[in-house]
């Protein structure tokens, strides 16, 4: 199998998302590939335990990708081996009339996970840089102050938004909570034929929407507004990562790799040390439970 580079998905510089790849052949089975993500989502799941323990960090992991990318069985399938209670997953969808009530990144805010936590945002805060563009009247709903028209919607209103964006991950990234971004690249092609799948196999149908071929055919202006937000918003503390998204296999073996290798880093999360009166008195406690039987 192929070495997995996880530098190779990091934005670190200003990228084309045309020039990037949405195939990632890592050079084995699907069988392979699965036993493998089997193994690390197992690991995976050791350190959310002893971030539980350690009770310092959170972690944010944030996936953004057009309909079809294969965002929900990435979930599933990447942190199928976590404690239930250390995972916390949102999946936002279009804003509720109380959210409306609040500024677009109040309903993000309050779904960040604890400390100890894993939290999993399906869609994220970035939704306010990408669907809102490519439909800007939606905008509208928000009913903010000098904002009467789709006309008021200028370039110094998106980069505001963006600022904005930067500023609340720089917030939260210094008050203890890990973020990784990723967005899952997956070409129109597969698209296409994910769409298909959906129509031809009937326990598949109710995932179709009408809508998923109207949005299809905004493919182009989609590409410009995740291209320019992750080029403006990849910093070193809250990074983008592009993966390859057309083989579902390889792209939750990629993200599971990085997540378990850049978490690695934190050395200092470990389970902490008992007291020294309680570890000078542990074959005290055991006799004393061992008597019981």
């Amino acid at each position: 199998m192929k070495k997995i580079d996880i530098a190779a998905y990091k934005i670190v510089s200003e990228i084309k998302l045309a020039d990037l790849n949405t195939l990632e052949n890592l050079e084995s089975t699907e069988k392979k590939l699965k036993k493998k993500l089997e193994k690390l989502r197992e690991d995976l799941g050791d350190f959310q335990n002893k971030l539980y323990a350690h009770g310092k960090y959170a972690v944010l992991i944030c996936f953004q990708g057009m309909d079809t990318s294969g965002k929900d069985s990435l979930i599933r399938e990447v942190f199928k081996d976590c404690n239930v209670r250390g995972v916390v997953v949102h999946s936002f969808k279009v804003p509720t009339e109380l959210e409306l009530d609040h500024d677009y990144i109040w309903r993000h805010y309050i779904a960040l996970p604890p400390k100890g936590k894993f939290g999993v945002f399906n869609r994220t805060h970035y939704e306010n840089v990408l669907v809102t563009k490519v439909h800007p009247e939606y905008i509208l709903n928000e009913n903010i102050p000098n904002i009467n028209s789709v006309a008021d919607i200028d370039k110094s209103f998106w980069d505001k938004r963006y600022k904005q964006i930067i500023d609340f991950e720089r917030h939260i990234t210094e008050n203890g909570t890990l973020v990784f971004k990723f967005f899952l690249n997956i070409s129109k092609e597969e698209q296409r034929q994910r769409l298909l799948r959906r129509l031809r196999l009937q326990d598949k149908n109710w995932k179709f929407s009408p809508g998923d071929l109207k949005e299809r055919n905004l493919w182009d202006n989609y590409q410009n507004c995740y291209e320019e937000a992750i080029n403006r918003t990849s910093k070193t503390n809250a990074p983008w990562f592009v993966i390859p998204a057309d083989d579902k296999n390889a792209s939750r073996l990629i993200v599971a790799s990085i997540l378990l290798e850049s978490l690695k880093k934190y050395k200092d999360i470990k389970e902490p040390e008992l007291d020294d009166k309680i570890k000078a008195n542990i074959e005290t406690y055991k006799s004393q439970l061992e008597k019981e039987e």
